[in-house]
């Protein structure tokens, strides 16, 4: 899914829904980092996979510790903005940390059960996850649970927010 906002779906909800496991902001932000990768390589015009190196689950993983240092580093200037949102949350390094790389993996997972070209176990060649589910059906049901799932937390989103605000610790 070069980027796109489809990854989205799964954070915002579970995100949501298992706040007391997972920071919301890191999530939502670690799902969709790898495509920061295809979309350089479209714009910029560059030689290369789509789904390369940041696709591989080492990749991921200096995206993850990227993302967690970053997010923990700005966290009050974060924590203000997701309170625009009606949105609290007190996040810890542990809990970035671990988000992150939650959020990092599942984005690379669900991309390599649709594109046969990504090597997510890197430095070995190929993806045993293309195929698991019927390749005739696989970007149906990756996109529909993806989409369902953007739907859901939305729902998720307005209720908690309709009881005030949404406190997620």
């Amino acid at each position: 899914m070069p980027f796109t906002p489809f990854h989205l779906g799964p954070a915002l909800l579970f995100g949501l829904a298992f706040s007391s496991i997972f920071d919301f902001l890191t999530l939502l932000i670690a799902s969709v980092i790898p495509d920061v990768e295809p979309f350089c390589i479209l714009l910029f015009n560059l030689s290369g996979l789509l789904h390369g190196f940041f696709h591989s689950y080492v990749g991921s993983s200096i995206l993850a510790v990227s993302v967690a240092v970053g997010v923990y580093l700005l966290r009050n200037i974060l924590t203000k903005i997701m309170q625009k949102f009606r949105v609290s949350q007190k996040p810890s390094f542990k809990k970035i940390l671990f988000t992150s790389f939650i959020g990092a993996y599942s984005h690379v997972f669900l991309d390599s059960i649709l594109y046969g070209r990504m090597n997510p176990l890197y430095p070995l060649h190929g993806n045993p996850f293309v195929g698991i589910i019927p390749t005739y059906i696989a970007d149906e049901i990756v996109y529909g649970f993806c989409s369902m799932s953007f739907i859901f937390g939305i729902i998720l989103y307005l209720y908690k927010i309709s009881r005030g605000t949404a406190v997620l610790d």
